[in-house]
């Protein structure tokens, strides 16, 4: 259960870091756009393993 909790807050937190993207894209600063799509992958990535390992696992 606390498994669960967590990945929901990590893909709340990468949907927000989607969100950052667009928001610096919109504002051409590029530096930010790198970290934000990095933070997005990397915690994007680890709240579908999560769910996946809960699941499947």
């Amino acid at each position: 259960m606390l498994n669960l909790v967590t990945a929901i807050i990590l893909l709340i937190v990468a949907i927000l870091c989607v969100i950052a993207v667009f928001r610096e894209l919109k504002t051409k600063n590029f530096f930010a756009v790198l970290f934000a799509a990095a933070s997005a992958l990397m915690f994007g990535w680890f709240s579908v393993m999560t769910i996946y390992a809960n699941l499947f696992g």
